[in-house]
């Protein structure tokens, strides 16, 4: 198992999907929305750190190592990437040799050598056969692409080490066996060349970063102190412009003329994986293909220096032009010459990491489980960090992606549940009114039941007594009109404390299967219709029978009726429906009158509320009503308009109650 070189910090992880875009080997996989890198598909490429702007990417951190290795008494050696002159602009490179010797380093060398030694083995390996075609090996980050993804090509890798183990092997051959070697650069995927092929030659990597690190926490700045210093020996020539794209090239002064050359450079992320595509199809057919995954090393991940490229490209060749003003030629050629013999071969391994795709079948199951039945629905928007929908549901087949990273679906899906809790809010809103409602007229039944059973025994004395008076009085007596209207009123009073226990429901439902046609002439017997209305009878087929109490579904009917003929005196048509759904039966009264004002409808079931003229109606018609229907354990509910503007008026009460009623 390969050591992470790259983690995740869960917290920060925001789902942005940024990570999996910028990833060329797809190195990264989203489980339960959180991007995690997979170690053995990871090529250390380091963009996912880069693009990351929460920080929720992080590469392991080797400054401890290090720390250890200068406190060992152990001689240390730093051998420096060429491209650090991009790193630290504006101080000179023996300031920053000073720093170095100040931290501890007792050698200090510069990898551009070990460039020089590269870029000649490279031209010898093109002089000596031609007719072969090879991938330049200086770029760990390709070198452990083609190993993962482009196995077959392994044999195509040039066989010559990079410049760091090159420059590492230089300094042990003449500093001893026994020095530790410290390599400091802009490249990521360097920790991961190290661990893979060179731990012997490299102690440990270390990146621009940590080495700020180091040297902020032991309070080295630019502008301390310190004792300059030259590099140690072996010195390099141009080998410094390999962190330049094209850099191996001219170094080794191979032609890359795109019609005589022997070379062809790409660099780039997105370049670099289809030149490599193009070299196996053989579109390629140059030696040498250079490839650099970053736009040179001056633009590798671990750069902290935001400057553009041009910009830490011009840093990079005036440091080698003043080099090379002042450079011992002769003794660079010696150097060549004592290190000619030098073993810089290198053997590299595949580690196939490609995985199975998706059958058609598969493919269609996982696009259609994402809302894409046809080629018209894949936007390939790239919202998932997949260029197309077909990419990304190959990375679902494979376990890299989950759906809910396709950002159309998952609007979709949102928008489907925004919708269902918005109908749900709604449901609870009318329940809960129901259950206010309910609540209320319970109170005032309680209420009316003791009112009632206070007030019906004096009432029966009055009118007892207003009668007897009244028979002793006789028709001619003088008290006579007197005494017949206190004998009416007390009967009206009589008839209010009726309703006033009819609603309280102080008596049980008799329970009976009831024939709805019976019912509704019941109904409309009750009732006298004027002759301008018209009634129309409506029974669904297979509606035949409830459970209900006749005689209080009757009152029911009998009061609805006799307000939607109060509705329409001017005329017009009421209609009686009987239907019945999921084992309830309902009945519709519906009429074609005035209706009934919005603002008046969340009352009319309220005891003692009424819109008719004083002495025309007591209001407990329809809070009986209610009562009657609460007992059925059903519900009524009201619909009206009453804005001719805005169409037809009228109302329509509609009462739902259980077909198999309960006694209980």
């Amino acid at each position: 198992m390969i050591s992470p070189l790259v983690f995740t910090i869960r917290e920060r992880c925001r789902v942005c999907y940024t990570c999996v875009r910028e990833c060329p080997a797809k190195a990264i996989r989203i489980i339960g929305g959180q991007a995690e890198v997979i170690s053995e598909r990871c090529i250390g490429c380091g963009n996912c750190v880069q693009v990351c702007s929460q920080k929720a990417k992080q590469v392991v951190d080797n400054t401890d190592e290090v720390k250890e290795l200068l406190k060992s008494g152990q001689k240390v050696a730093a051998i420096l990437a060429p491209s650090f002159p991009a790193e630290f602009p504006g101080i000179t490179h023996r300031r920053l040799l000073g720093m170095l010797d100040k931290l501890g380093f007792s050698k200090i060398t510069e990898v551009g050598f070990g460039a020089d030694l590269v870029a000649d083995r490279y031209k010898q390996l093109l002089d000596s056969n031609k007719d072969e075609r090879h991938i330049a090996t200086t770029c760990p980050t390709v070198v452990g692409y083609v190993e993962r993804y482009a196995p077959h090509l392994v044999k195509s890798l040039a066989p010559i080490v990079s410049p760091m183990v090159a420059t590492a092997r230089v300094v042990k051959e003449i500093y001893g066996p026994d020095l530790a070697v410290v390599f400091i650069g802009p490249c990521v995927a360097k920790k991961q060349e190290r661990a893979e092929y060179g731990e012997d030659d490299i102690d440990v990597v270390l990146t621009f970063p940590e080495l700020r690190t180091m040297l902020k926490e032991a309070g080295i700045r630019t502008d301390s102190i310190i004792a300059e210093r030259e590099f140690d020996p072996p010195f390099a020539r141009i080998g410094g412009l390999f962190p330049v794209t094209g850099g191996l090239l001219r170094t080794a002064d191979i032609d890359d003329d795109p019609i005589t050359g022997d070379a062809v450079v790409v660099d780039g992320r997105a370049t670099f994986v289809e030149a490599i595509r193009e070299f196996d199809a053989g579109a390629i057919n140059s030696p040498l293909l250079e490839v650099l995954a970053c736009t040179g090393c001056i633009m590798g991940p671990a750069v902290t220096n935001q400057a553009p490229l041009f910009s830490r490209r011009r840093q990079v060749t005036d440091y080698v032009k003043r080099r090379i003003d002042s450079f011992d030629e002769d003794q660079w050629r010696s150097d060549m010459e004592r290190f000619e013999d030098l073993d810089l071969s290198k053997q590299f391994k595949a580690y196939d990491k490609r995985l199975p795709r998706p059958t058609t079948d598969e493919l269609d199951a996982i696009l259609n489980k994402m809302g894409k039945h046809s080629p018209d629905d894949e936007l390939n928007c790239g919202a998932c960090g997949y260029d197309t929908c077909i990419e990304h549901a190959i990375a679902i087949h494979q376990g890299l992606a989950e759906s809910e990273m396709c950002l159309p679906w998952t609007i979709d899906r949102l928008r489907d549940t925004v919708e269902a809790l918005n109908a749900s809010h709604r449901d609870l809103a009318e329940a809960q009114d129901a259950l206010i409602q309910a609540e209320k007229l319970a109170s005032m039944g309680q209420l009316a039941a003791g009112i009632a059973h206070e007030v019906n025994n004096p009432l029966g004395v009055v009118l007892m007594y207003a009668h007897i008076l009244a028979e002793e009085t006789g028709p001619e007596g003088e008290y006579c009109q007197e005494l017949e209207l206190i004998a009416e009123q007390a009967s009206r009073c009589k008839n209010i404390v009726s309703g006033l226990l009819n609603f309280a429901r102080q008596n049980q439902v008799n329970l009976q299967p009831v024939d709805m046609m019976d019912l509704f002439e019941h109904a409309l017997n009750s009732v006298r219709r004027p002759a301008e209305i018209t009634v129309d009878i409506q029974i669904d087929e297979g509606t035949k029978t409830a459970e209900l109490d006749l005689d209080q579904m009757v009152q029911v009917l009998t009061n609805l009726i006799a307000n939607a003929y109060e509705a329409m005196a001017n005329g017009g048509t009421l209609t009686l429906r009987a239907f019945t759904e999921n084992d309830r039966a309902f009945i519709k009264v519906s009429d074609t009158g005035v209706g009934i004002p919005q603002e008046n409808i969340s009352r009319i079931f309220t005891p003692f509320f009424t819109t008719k003229p004083m002495g025309k109606g007591t209001g407990l018609g329809l809070a009986v009503t209610y009562g009657i229907i609460k007992m059925h354990h059903g519900d009524i509910r009201v619909e009206s308009n009453n804005d001719p503007n805005t169409g037809p008026t009228g109302s329509t009460f509609t009462i739902s109650v259980p077909l198999q009623g309960r006694a209980d």
